[in-house]
Order: structure tokens, then sequence, then C-alpha cells
């Protein structure tokens, strides 16, 4: 029977797959196009069940038409939606974004606030993207994003062996260092996206091979939930 690793090993593996993916990716950060927190806030809501590459072709576009939290606020619905309609889900997604900004407009002059309480009170807005957002235009650590990749790989490596986003990142707060906790999801995105994807990892290239439990176990099922919740 195995016995459950301390709290104290998947810290010291949790640390030491930082410091061995900064070296690998020195420049870690959202693969997400942006200028400002409300273009990150907009992107990261376009982004749930869709790649950063397309939204990177959409919202070249969307911004320049909505340049502000007003003029998002004051969009027409329709054509916000056939601007969007590409990523997928785009009714869901324009509604969320009109009453985000909308919000943002009416209880915040028009600033996208800087806090956890205040940008998860925004329609739409769940934990997910305000870490996103946090960390990404305030440099504030507030927690670990999980995305698909995030939460595939902490299974993978050991980290967590929960299935979902919200206890996916309980487990991994403690593990690693808080100046990283942006800087960590990141590194996992990245080190998902090229080495270790979801149907084939190349194992055999892994920079973290010796720290991951998954080669050993190769035939278990891994969870297949998505953590797309926002």
């Amino acid at each position: 029977m195995k016995t459950k690793e301390s709290q104290d090993v998947r810290k010291r593996r949790a640390r030491t797959i930082l410091k061995r993916l900064k070296k690998r990716y020195p420049s870690a950060t959202t693969a997400l196009h942006y200028s400002n927190p409300l273009q990150l806030l907009v992107s990261t809501i376009l982004s749930a069940q869709c790649t950063d590459a397309r939204v990177n072709m959409v919202t070249p576009g969307l911004f320049e038409r909505y340049p502000s939290a007003r003029d998002f606020a004051d969009a027409d619905q329709t054509e916000l939606e056939s601007m969007i309609r590409s990523t997928g889900f785009f009714r869901s997604k324009a509604k969320n974004i009109l009453g985000a900004t909308k919000a943002i407009v009416g209880e915040h002059n028009g600033v996208v606030p800087a806090s956890m309480e205040a940008l998860t009170a925004l329609p739409g807005v769940g934990r997910k993207t305000a870490n996103c957002v946090l960390g990404g235009a305030f440099g504030i650590q507030s927690g670990i994003v999980v995305d698909t990749h995030v939460l595939r790989l902490s299974q993978r490596l050991g980290l967590s062996s929960n299935d979902s986003p919200e206890k996916v990142e309980a487990d991994l707060l403690p593990l690693v260092p808080k100046n990283s906790w942006y800087e960590f999801s990141n590194l996992l995105i990245l080190h998902g996206r090229e080495t270790c994807n979801a149907r084939s990892p190349k194992c055999d290239v892994c920079m973290i091979l010796d720290l991951c439990p998954y080669p050993k176990s190769r035939t278990r099922p891994l969870n297949s939930r998505k953590a797309q919740s926002r």
C-alpha cells in the first residue's frame, strides 16, 4: 500500500520544479496580449474554453472599438457578440463583459479594481480570472491560476490529488513561495503546452522527469475534468 507523501516532500518537489522551470522559461507570463488591466480582464473572460492564440486574434480590433470600460459598458450586445464569436460561447462571454464593465463604471469610476473581493464581485468574474488580473496587471500575488494545464500537471507531478480548480489551488498555495504564485502558474502552463501535453507527454525530453511520479504509473487514469471555471 502506497504511503501518502508528507507536505514537506511535496513542498521540496514543488520548489525544485519551480527552480528548474524558471531556468527554462526565465520570462514566464501570460500569453494573452494586453496593455492595461481592463484589456487583461476582457481577454481572460474570452479565454474560457478558447486558446490564447485565438483570443489574441480577436482582441486588437475589439480594444480599438472599445478602448475604455465605459465604451464596453455602452456596447450593443449583438455587435459585441459578433466581434467575439470565434472565441466560442460568445453570448455568455458578451454578457459577462457587459456586466463586469457596467459594474466597473458604476461602482469603481471606470477603473478595474485591484482586490480579490472587488474583482470576484463583478458579474462573470471568478477567482481564476481575478488571479490572472491581479498577478498579470497589478503584480499582486493573490493566488495560483488553475487552468487545464495547471490542474493536469499538479496531478501528474503529485502535488495534488484533487480534481477541482479551487481544491488544487488550495493544495498548491502552501507548497510554493508566495512571491512566485503567479509565476508558478505560468511556468506550469508553458511546460504543459510545450512538453507535458494531455494526450502524449514528451517524457523523454522533460527536464523534471525525475521529479514526476506519472511515468511510473502511466496506465492510471487521469482526471479529465476541465478547469474552466472563471
